[in-house]
């Protein structure tokens, strides 16, 4: 799970694609000591060590998963380890999208995915995990029989056509009311993030919200 500006599975996925040139700046020298605190992140990424898309370097970084966040069936090339640092998160690996076969992973709990396993989740309040492995950390997202990388969003050619909401436009949901910010289709699942007049964020399936 790895999830940019571009995307959001999620990394949250525990969800992503490729990270931000900001978040990779923060550890370019793999070699030298560091301890780095857990904090709120206000960035969807933070590289703690290494460079995912390195070929056979380690890697770990942060994700923060916002709430309302589901992680639509995907893959990578590459073993990946999750640690939940904060929050709690709901897991599954398996061929097909399914809420009750997922596993809650507490804060301190830790999962491992073999490379080229489907893998999916979802995280109803929020979480930050911590992922490690050995790049290159790639993400495929299923879409139907195919593979591919990267989510659709609003700033894609043809948007219109596919997102019912646009950028800016006011909405709402079970968990309030805000304008939206961008939108994720993996191929599979569609979803949109909202930030409430609070300045704080969610996510949401389309279905989930209305005009207002």
């Amino acid at each position: 799970m790895f999830k940019t500006a571009m995307f959001r599975v999620t990394l949250i996925a525990l969800i992503a694609a490729v990270a931000s040139p900001v978040a990779y700046a923060q550890s370019k020298e793999t070699g030298a000591h560091r301890v780095i605190a857990i904090k709120p992140m206000t960035e969807d990424v933070e590289i703690l060590y290494g460079d995912p898309e390195k070929a056979g370097e380690p890697f770990v970084m942060r994700i923060r998963e916002l709430p309302g966040t589901i992680i639509p069936p995907h893959k990578h090339p590459v073993d990946e380890h999750i640690t939940v640092v904060q929050g709690t998160i709901y897991f599954a690996v398996g061929d097909k999208f399914d809420r009750a076969a997922m596993k809650e992973i507490k804060t301190g709990g830790y999962a491992f995915i073999p490379k080229g396993s489907t893998m999916f989740g979802y995280i109803p309040d929020g979480a930050i995990v911590q992922v490690h492995g050995t790049g290159p950390f790639h993400i495929y997202w299923r879409e139907g029989a195919n593979w591919h990388m990267g989510h659709k969003t609003l700033d894609d050619a043809g948007a219109a056509s596919r997102f019912k909401f646009r950028k800016g436009e006011r909405v709402v949901s079970k968990r309030g009311r805000g304008r939206i910010r961008q939108a994720y289709f993996s191929g599979e699942i569609l979803q949109y993030e909202v930030e409430r007049d609070d300045g704080t964020l969610f996510m949401a399936l389309e279905e989930e919200l209305r005009g207002g």
